[in-house]
């Protein structure tokens, strides 16, 4: 997988803007990334190998770049269609899924595919190598890439300030509950050899989060902000009993469905005067950048309503109401990272000015 990494930006005014980016800022490279959920809703994740030129040794969600060969075209640079979700990105999805960890995102008659290990293993590096189409080869079996099962949850845009910027669209994609006739085989993820990644991994996304938090996991912005999301909704307050498990899996889908649909997407009033409350997460848009909101701590806070420049004379946009708190005073990697709403912070960050502010007179009494 190659994707995007999150760094900070700081905002300027439209004119300069412009000028920086016909001169000097990365055009951002197509690329699709799929948040996908076991049959009892875990999320995996792959660990990205130490020498990778993107994510290295982070943990990331199965995703990469688009490929004319695979996956055919996208509209041009300029053009703001290429920020939108279509068959391209959705090829991709599926086709780098399967390349990182044999999971095969492909449907036969209404069901996914089992394959042999010994051809799904050889096939994932064929794919690699482009030394087959990877719909025609899975259409050479009687399937279809199921790209329809492939949902929208927002799109990330690289910071302007990096070297490398990817335009990613997210989906999330829900393997089917585990029934007679079909085989668990199909859904064990498998890393690609040491290629890209060294393990391929399904946790809960709480636990993925508490990894983080004790250090034992790093996350750039675009995972631990969709898994913070995604968190309260595919989490139960109390451990299922067998016989109801299967119901709770069932009613965690549901609200997630719900929560995918509901427009507007704001919790709290503040983040329902925003227009960007009016953008379903399916086309949220996200390109970080620093609100130059100064902390004790010295984490910065990443602002995620701005679509980024390439979009900003559009009606894009991604999500006003939360913040992602974060230290990058470590080459730019993550550390001590949360999600937070934006109007707390904001007022905590007034009261502290103002408790400065005081002190201040005071000293000069």
């Amino acid at each position: 997988m190659a994707s995007h990494q999150q760094q900070t930006s700081s905002l300027t005014s439209t004119s300069s803007r412009d000028k920086a980016i016909n001169n000097a800022i990365a055009r951002p490279r197509p690329s699709s990334s799929v948040i996908v959920l076991s049959p009892t809703n875990e999320v995996l994740l792959l660990h990205r190998v130490k020498s990778s030129t993107s994510f290295a040794s982070a943990h990331v969600f199965p995703g990469g770049n688009l490929d004319g060969f695979h996956d055919g075209d996208v509209p041009g640079e300029k053009d703001p269609g290429r920020h939108i979700d279509g068959l391209a990105y959705r090829l991709a999805a599926v086709r780098e899924c399967f390349e990182e960890t044999g999971i095969l995102l492909a449907k036969r008659l209404g069901t996914l595919v089992k394959l042999p290990t010994e051809e799904r293993d050889k096939m994932r590096k064929r794919v690699h190598a482009n030394e087959v189409n990877f719909t025609e080869w899975v259409r050479s079996f009687g399937a279809e890439p199921d790209i329809t099962g492939l949902i929208p949850f927002t799109r990330f845009i690289t910071p302007v300030n990096a070297p490398k910027r990817f335009t990613t669209q997210m989906y999330v994609y829900l393997l089917p509950e585990l029934q007679a006739g079909i085989s668990s085989e199909i859904i064990l993820p498998v890393a690609d050899g040491g290629v890209e990644h060294t393990a391929a991994q399904f946790a809960p996304a709480s636990v993925w989060l508490d990894r983080v938090r004790n250090g034992s996991v790093t996350l750039f912005t675009p995972q631990f902000y969709l898994l913070h999301l995604l968190a309260p909704i595919l989490s139960t307050s109390s451990a299922p009993s067998p016989g109801k498990l299967g119901e709770d899996i069932a009613a965690q889908r549901k609200a997630l469905l719900l929560f995918l649909a509901r427009v507007p997407t704001a919790d709290i009033e503040e983040g329902n005067q925003s227009p960007t409350a009016r953008i379903p997460w399916g086309e949220k848009v996200i390109c970080a950048y620093d609100m130059q909101v100064k902390r004790a701590d010295g984490r910065v806070v990443l602002g995620l309503d701005n679509p980024g420049p390439e979009l900003e004379d559009t009606r894009r946009g991604g999500d006003y109401e939360r913040v992602v708190i974060v230290d990058l005073r470590k080459k730019g990697r993550p550390k001590n990272i949360d999600v937070q709403m934006r109007a707390v912070v904001l007022r905590e960050h007034e009261a502290t000015t103002d408790i400065q502010l005081d002190e201040n007179r005071r000293a000069k009494l």
